[in-house]
């Protein structure tokens, strides 16, 4: 064992000169390395320092712009959507004009009806189709035309309303995502490095899949605001249309009820001048009666007035019958007898014609008499439905612009 250990070798003081002076340059070498790492560790610290914080100025300036953009479109939108909130309050208030118009023509148009059912009851030749019917049947077309109008234009409204109200919701969510976004902008603009709560993200250092770019982006809220600023246009159009529609029915309804009720009028002035110049008639005829049954009775009794000549004339010719031989003579008495009976007969069958006349006279006049009184019966009626039911009914129309 002792064999395999070697001393060590010995060294010649040159080489040992070598070493120490190769140690020396190497040393020097490394510390000259370490000097010049440490200055470029400075520059680069000093550099890297410099640039984040020039990073930062730049990072928060463009937070700046990009908080101005968001807010200068945050105002664009809080704008449009007072007006538009404005004009759907309008549209509601319009809505509820059109909704009172319509219900305001049922009355109307129940008082049309129920004119014309009660006109139906009228008897014998005043159910005639004259002027009122003719105005009534046109009263009742144009309500129904405007209830049509008014109900087209109402669905028109609900659907306007509808529209303004998505155009509302689109607004208010873009509102709120500028809202969510500005919120959260300003917290990364005011957030600093020493600000506690900061965390390494690794992962957050990317685009998006589903982001947009800054054109994409004004674009959106540029087309919102555009949509609905031209929806807004529309329902000021339709506010306009509204307001001629309604105007243009009051006046159209109004109208076609002063019409009917001068028709009323007229035709009532009419009935009435009939009735008078009826009873007026009826009162000449009862007249006319009573005078024809007093000339009757004048007749009956000239016709029985005659009965005791014509027995005298008679009872004389018989009893000369009973004159004896040459005394029954043709004499001049003979003769006046036979005229006289003559004349009686003739003077009765005379009375009796007339009275025959005079009695068919009285019956037609009878019967006038009774035609008289049924058509004043008729258009006493006529004038109670025409004066008193409708004229009463239609005074409670009331046709308003709303």
């Amino acid at each position: 064992m002792a064999k395999l250990i070697k001393a060590p070798p010995k060294f010649a003081h040159p080489e040992w000169t070598y070493s120490n002076h190769a140690n020396y340059n190497s040393a020097e070498k490394q510390r000259a390395s370490s000097e010049r790492l440490r200055a470029e560790s400075d520059r680069l610290i000093e550099e890297a320092d410099e640039m984040a914080k020039r990073t930062q100025r730049d990072v928060n300036k463009k937070f700046e712009q990009r908080i101005d953009d968001v807010n200068f479109w945050k105002s664009e939108l809080d704008r449009k959507l007072k007006e538009v909130k404005d004009e759907i309050e309008m549209l509601l208030t319009y809505k509820t004009r059109l909704e009172n118009a319509l219900e305001a023509c049922r009355e109307p148009l129940d008082i049309v009806n129920r004119c014309l059912q009660m006109r139906e009851n009228r008897a014998g030749i005043d159910l005639v189709h004259d002027d009122v019917e003719k105005n009534l049947l046109k009263e009742r077309e144009v309500i129904e035309g405007v209830m049509a109008l008014l109900q087209r234009t109402l669905d028109q409204t609900t659907e306007q309303i509808r529209i303004m109200r998505s155009k509302r919701y689109s607004l208010e969510k873009d509102l709120n995502d500028k809202f969510s976004a500005l919120t959260i902008d300003e917290d990364c603009r005011d957030c600093r490095d020493d600000n506690p709560g900061l965390s390494f993200k690794p992962l957050a250092a990317k685009i998006e899949a589903n982001s947009v770019t800054p054109v994409d982006w004004e674009n959106y809220s540029n087309e919102n605001i555009l949509k609905a600023e031209q929806d807004r246009k529309n329902a000021v159009d339709l506010r306009a249309v509204i307001d001629s529609i309604l105007d243009t029915t009051e006046q159209d309804m109004q109208k076609q009820v002063d019409d009917t009720n001068m028709a009323f009028n007229k035709r009532i002035r009419e009935t009435k001048d009939t009735k008078n110049k009826l009873e007026g008639h009826l009162g000449k005829v009862h007249g006319e009666i009573q005078d024809m049954e007093k000339n009757l009775q004048r007749l009956e009794g000239a016709i029985e007035s005659k009965m005791g000549p014509m027995k005298l004339s008679q009872t004389r010719l018989d009893a000369r019958t009973q004159r004896p031989n040459v005394e029954l003579c043709r004499d001049p008495v003979q003769y006046r007898l036979i005229g006289e009976v003559a004349e009686i007969e003739m003077n009765v069958d005379k009375l009796q014609s007339l009275h025959a006349q005079a009695d068919a006279d009285l019956k037609g006049l009878i019967r006038n008499q009774l035609n008289l009184e049924e058509d004043i019966d008729v258009k006493s009626k006529t004038l109670y439905i025409d004066e008193k039911e409708c004229m009463g009914l239609r005074k409670s129309i009331n046709i308003k612009r709303y």
